[in-house]
Protein backbone atom coordinates (compact mmCIF):
# COMPACT_ATOMS: atom_id res chain seq x y z
CA UNK A 1 0.00 0.00 0.00
CA UNK A 2 1.40 3.44 -0.25
CA UNK A 3 2.86 5.55 2.03
CA UNK A 4 1.15 8.89 3.01
CA UNK A 5 4.25 10.23 4.34
CA UNK A 6 7.37 12.29 3.51
CA UNK A 7 9.80 11.21 0.57
CA UNK A 8 12.96 12.41 0.51
CA UNK A 9 13.72 15.39 -2.12
CA UNK A 10 10.12 16.59 -1.36
CA UNK A 11 6.53 15.35 -0.84
CA UNK A 12 6.07 13.88 -4.71
CA UNK A 13 9.73 12.82 -5.48
CA UNK A 14 8.80 9.37 -5.88
CA UNK A 15 5.76 9.76 -7.38
CA UNK A 16 6.84 9.55 -11.26
CA UNK A 17 8.33 6.32 -10.49
CA UNK A 18 5.30 4.80 -8.73
CA UNK A 19 3.16 6.08 -11.50
CA UNK A 20 4.91 4.27 -14.28
CA UNK A 21 5.42 1.17 -12.35
CA UNK A 22 1.98 0.99 -11.18
CA UNK A 23 0.79 1.65 -14.94
CA UNK A 24 2.45 -1.22 -16.29
CA UNK A 25 1.03 -3.24 -12.92
CA UNK A 26 -2.26 -2.67 -13.59
CA UNK A 27 -2.40 -3.15 -17.27
CA UNK A 28 -0.92 -6.59 -16.96
CA UNK A 29 -3.50 -6.95 -13.99
CA UNK A 30 -6.33 -5.91 -16.14
CA UNK A 31 -5.53 -7.89 -18.51
CA UNK A 32 -5.07 -11.35 -16.93
CA UNK A 33 -8.50 -10.59 -14.95
CA UNK A 34 -10.24 -9.84 -18.44
CA UNK A 35 -8.73 -13.37 -19.74
CA UNK A 36 -9.12 -15.34 -16.29
CA UNK A 37 -9.18 -19.04 -16.17
CA UNK A 38 -5.90 -20.65 -16.03
CA UNK A 39 -3.58 -17.04 -17.34
CA UNK A 40 -5.46 -15.62 -13.83
CA UNK A 41 -4.42 -18.46 -11.64
CA UNK A 42 -1.09 -18.80 -13.03
CA UNK A 43 -0.70 -14.80 -12.20
CA UNK A 44 -1.84 -15.46 -9.18
CA UNK A 45 0.49 -18.47 -8.21
CA UNK A 46 3.45 -16.99 -9.15
CA UNK A 47 2.79 -13.63 -7.16
CA UNK A 48 1.79 -15.54 -4.27
CA UNK A 49 5.02 -17.87 -4.38
CA UNK A 50 7.00 -14.89 -4.55
CA UNK A 51 5.57 -12.97 -1.45
CA UNK A 52 6.04 -16.16 0.25
CA UNK A 53 10.00 -15.60 -1.04
CA UNK A 54 10.08 -12.08 0.44
CA UNK A 55 8.58 -13.39 3.74
CA UNK A 56 10.95 -16.12 3.99
CA UNK A 57 13.74 -13.89 3.27
CA UNK A 58 13.30 -11.14 5.41
CA UNK A 59 12.61 -13.30 8.43
CA UNK A 60 15.09 -15.26 7.96
CA UNK A 61 18.60 -13.18 5.46
CA UNK A 62 20.86 -15.90 6.33
CA UNK A 63 19.67 -18.67 5.08
CA UNK A 64 19.54 -17.69 0.90
CA UNK A 65 18.63 -21.30 -0.39
CA UNK A 66 15.77 -21.73 2.15
CA UNK A 67 13.48 -18.74 0.73
CA UNK A 68 13.45 -20.12 -2.77
CA UNK A 69 12.73 -23.72 -1.90
CA UNK A 70 9.84 -22.02 0.52
CA UNK A 71 8.27 -20.30 -2.64
CA UNK A 72 8.40 -23.39 -4.58
CA UNK A 73 6.34 -25.44 -1.70
CA UNK A 74 4.21 -22.02 -1.89
CA UNK A 75 3.59 -22.20 -5.24
CA UNK A 76 3.10 -25.80 -5.85
CA UNK A 77 0.56 -25.43 -2.54
CA UNK A 78 -1.53 -23.37 -4.13
CA UNK A 79 -1.36 -24.94 -7.47
CA UNK A 80 -2.50 -28.13 -6.01
CA UNK A 81 -5.37 -26.42 -3.62
CA UNK A 82 -6.95 -24.96 -7.17
CA UNK A 83 -6.79 -28.22 -8.77
CA UNK A 84 -8.62 -30.35 -5.92
CA UNK A 85 -10.62 -27.86 -4.84
CA UNK A 86 -11.86 -29.88 -1.96
CA UNK A 87 -12.16 -28.64 1.85
CA UNK A 88 -8.93 -31.20 2.58
CA UNK A 89 -7.25 -29.59 -0.48
CA UNK A 90 -7.34 -26.38 1.21
CA UNK A 91 -5.27 -27.75 3.82
CA UNK A 92 -2.17 -27.32 0.94
CA UNK A 93 -2.05 -23.45 1.92
CA UNK A 94 -0.76 -24.53 5.56
CA UNK A 95 2.20 -25.78 3.63
CA UNK A 96 4.32 -22.44 3.93
CA UNK A 97 3.14 -21.70 7.46
CA UNK A 98 3.98 -24.84 8.70
CA UNK A 99 7.71 -24.85 6.88
CA UNK A 100 8.21 -21.22 8.22
CA UNK A 101 7.17 -22.31 11.30
CA UNK A 102 9.98 -25.32 11.54
CA UNK A 103 12.90 -23.80 9.94
CA UNK A 104 15.41 -21.51 12.38
CA UNK A 105 14.17 -17.75 11.56
CA UNK A 106 13.00 -14.76 13.51
CA UNK A 107 9.42 -13.97 14.57
CA UNK A 108 8.56 -17.87 13.59
CA UNK A 109 4.92 -17.56 14.63
CA UNK A 110 4.33 -13.75 13.54
CA UNK A 111 5.76 -15.08 9.95
CA UNK A 112 4.40 -18.24 9.54
CA UNK A 113 0.63 -16.61 10.49
CA UNK A 114 1.14 -13.87 7.53
CA UNK A 115 2.07 -16.41 5.25
CA UNK A 116 -1.20 -18.09 5.83
CA UNK A 117 -3.16 -14.47 4.69
CA UNK A 118 -0.96 -14.77 1.54
CA UNK A 119 -2.25 -18.26 0.64
CA UNK A 120 -5.90 -17.50 2.09
CA UNK A 121 -5.57 -14.42 0.03
CA UNK A 122 -4.26 -16.04 -3.25
CA UNK A 123 -6.81 -18.78 -3.39
CA UNK A 124 -9.63 -16.26 -2.84
CA UNK A 125 -9.03 -13.92 -5.74
CA UNK A 126 -8.81 -16.78 -8.25
CA UNK A 127 -11.82 -18.65 -6.48
CA UNK A 128 -13.52 -14.87 -6.14
CA UNK A 129 -12.81 -14.42 -10.24
CA UNK A 130 -14.24 -17.91 -11.21
CA UNK A 131 -17.33 -17.54 -9.05
CA UNK A 132 -18.87 -13.91 -9.92
CA UNK A 133 -16.35 -13.23 -13.00
CA UNK A 134 -14.82 -9.99 -13.38
CA UNK A 135 -17.17 -7.42 -11.55
CA UNK A 136 -16.55 -9.19 -8.38
CA UNK A 137 -12.74 -9.50 -8.68
CA UNK A 138 -12.58 -5.88 -10.49
CA UNK A 139 -14.80 -4.60 -7.19
CA UNK A 140 -11.86 -5.51 -4.60
CA UNK A 141 -9.43 -4.72 -6.83
CA UNK A 142 -11.20 -0.85 -7.34
CA UNK A 143 -11.92 -0.74 -3.55
CA UNK A 144 -8.10 -1.06 -2.58
CA UNK A 145 -7.26 0.88 -5.22
CA UNK A 146 -9.20 4.02 -4.64
CA UNK A 147 -8.42 3.53 -0.76
CA UNK A 148 -4.63 3.33 -1.09
CA UNK A 149 -4.97 6.16 -3.90
CA UNK A 150 -6.64 8.51 -1.70
CA UNK A 151 -5.19 7.95 1.12
CA UNK A 152 -1.80 8.14 -0.34
CA UNK A 153 -3.10 12.08 -1.74
CA UNK A 154 -4.75 13.21 1.53
CA UNK A 155 -2.85 11.84 3.59
CA UNK A 156 0.29 13.66 1.94
CA UNK A 157 -1.78 16.93 1.67
CA UNK A 158 -3.57 17.11 5.39
CA UNK A 159 -0.79 15.16 7.12
CA UNK A 160 -2.08 15.51 10.99
CA UNK A 161 -2.72 12.75 14.10
CA UNK A 162 -1.05 9.01 13.31
CA UNK A 163 -3.19 6.08 12.80
CA UNK A 164 -0.54 4.15 14.04
CA UNK A 165 2.31 5.42 14.86
CA UNK A 166 4.01 2.56 16.90
CA UNK A 167 4.00 0.05 13.64
CA UNK A 168 3.39 2.78 10.36
CA UNK A 169 4.44 6.20 11.80
CA UNK A 170 3.98 8.06 8.56
CA UNK A 171 -0.18 6.75 7.93
CA UNK A 172 -2.84 9.76 8.89
CA UNK A 173 -6.11 9.39 10.49
CA UNK A 174 -6.48 11.62 7.18
CA UNK A 175 -5.83 9.58 4.26
CA UNK A 176 -7.15 6.35 6.80
CA UNK A 177 -10.75 8.19 6.57
CA UNK A 178 -9.83 9.22 2.80
CA UNK A 179 -9.54 5.63 2.00
CA UNK A 180 -13.04 4.44 3.23
CA UNK A 181 -14.47 7.73 1.27
CA UNK A 182 -13.09 6.22 -1.58
CA UNK A 183 -14.00 2.46 -1.15
CA UNK A 184 -17.53 3.76 -0.66
CA UNK A 185 -17.46 5.66 -3.39
CA UNK A 186 -16.27 2.65 -5.70
CA UNK A 187 -19.48 0.40 -4.12
CA UNK A 188 -21.95 3.60 -5.07
CA UNK A 189 -20.34 3.31 -8.37
CA UNK A 190 -21.43 -0.65 -8.10
CA UNK A 191 -24.63 0.04 -7.06
CA UNK A 192 -25.46 2.25 -9.66
CA UNK A 193 -23.48 0.84 -12.85
CA UNK A 194 -23.84 -2.63 -12.13
CA UNK A 195 -27.16 -2.69 -10.08
CA UNK A 196 -25.48 -4.24 -6.99
CA UNK A 197 -27.11 -4.07 -3.53
CA UNK A 198 -26.99 -0.98 -1.39
CA UNK A 199 -25.37 -2.58 1.23
CA UNK A 200 -22.17 -2.99 -1.09
CA UNK A 201 -21.38 0.60 -0.26
CA UNK A 202 -20.48 -0.26 3.48
CA UNK A 203 -19.19 -3.46 2.61
CA UNK A 204 -16.48 -1.41 0.34
CA UNK A 205 -15.68 0.81 3.51
CA UNK A 206 -14.95 -2.18 5.54
CA UNK A 207 -13.03 -4.38 2.79
CA UNK A 208 -10.98 -0.68 2.54
CA UNK A 209 -10.19 -0.57 6.32
CA UNK A 210 -9.16 -4.34 6.09
CA UNK A 211 -7.17 -3.36 3.40
CA UNK A 212 -5.36 -1.41 5.53
CA UNK A 213 -5.10 -3.72 8.43
CA UNK A 214 -3.43 -5.72 5.99
CA UNK A 215 -0.88 -3.13 5.28
CA UNK A 216 -0.17 -2.41 8.84
CA UNK A 217 0.41 -6.17 9.37
CA UNK A 218 3.06 -6.01 6.42
CA UNK A 219 4.43 -2.94 8.22
CA UNK A 220 5.19 -4.92 11.48
CA UNK A 221 6.68 -7.59 9.69
CA UNK A 222 9.08 -5.43 8.21
CA UNK A 223 9.50 -3.34 11.82
CA UNK A 224 10.24 -6.60 13.45
CA UNK A 225 12.80 -7.63 10.47
CA UNK A 226 14.53 -4.43 10.72
CA UNK A 227 13.89 -3.68 6.68
CA UNK A 228 12.68 -0.89 4.56
CA UNK A 229 11.22 -2.76 1.85
CA UNK A 230 10.13 -6.48 1.34
CA UNK A 231 12.39 -6.65 -1.61
CA UNK A 232 13.61 -4.23 -4.41
CA UNK A 233 11.61 -6.53 -7.16
CA UNK A 234 9.08 -2.87 -8.23
CA UNK A 235 10.78 0.44 -8.47
CA UNK A 236 9.03 2.67 -6.83
CA UNK A 237 7.30 -0.02 -4.58
CA UNK A 238 9.83 -1.86 -3.38
CA UNK A 239 8.55 -5.90 -3.07
CA UNK A 240 5.74 -7.01 -4.20
CA UNK A 241 4.49 -7.61 -0.78
CA UNK A 242 4.61 -3.91 -0.56
CA UNK A 243 2.43 -3.54 -3.35
CA UNK A 244 0.21 -6.20 -2.38
CA UNK A 245 -0.13 -5.82 1.05
CA UNK A 246 -3.56 -4.06 1.46
CA UNK A 247 -4.84 -6.82 -1.46
CA UNK A 248 -4.35 -9.30 1.30
CA UNK A 249 -5.93 -8.00 4.02
CA UNK A 250 -9.05 -7.44 1.98
CA UNK A 251 -9.30 -10.84 0.17
CA UNK A 252 -9.15 -12.35 3.23
CA UNK A 253 -11.69 -10.00 4.71
CA UNK A 254 -13.98 -11.15 2.00
CA UNK A 255 -13.29 -14.29 2.43
CA UNK A 256 -14.08 -14.47 5.83
CA UNK A 257 -17.72 -12.83 5.25
CA UNK A 258 -17.86 -15.44 2.66
CA UNK A 259 -18.63 -17.66 5.13
CA UNK A 260 -21.68 -15.76 6.74
CA UNK A 261 -22.74 -14.56 3.62
CA UNK A 262 -22.44 -15.38 -0.31
CA UNK A 263 -20.71 -12.03 -1.32
CA UNK A 264 -21.91 -12.48 -5.08
CA UNK A 265 -25.23 -11.95 -3.53
CA UNK A 266 -24.42 -8.31 -3.05
CA UNK A 267 -24.09 -8.41 -6.93
CA UNK A 268 -27.65 -9.80 -7.45
CA UNK A 269 -26.14 -13.16 -8.02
Amino acid sequence: MIDPGPAPGGKWADLRTRILSATVMVAVGALEIWLGGTAFAALVVLLTAVMIWELAAMTAPARKQTPVTIAVVAGVALMLALVLRSEIATLFLMAPTLVLILTPRRDRRLAGGYALAVMLAGYGLVDLREAGGGSAILWVVAVVVASDVLGYFVGRMLGGPKFWPAISPKKTWSGTVAGWVGAALVGMAAVLWLGASWLLVPVSALVAFAGQLGDIAESWVKRRCGVKDASNLIPGHGGVLDRFDALIGAMVFVLALGLVAPVMALFGA
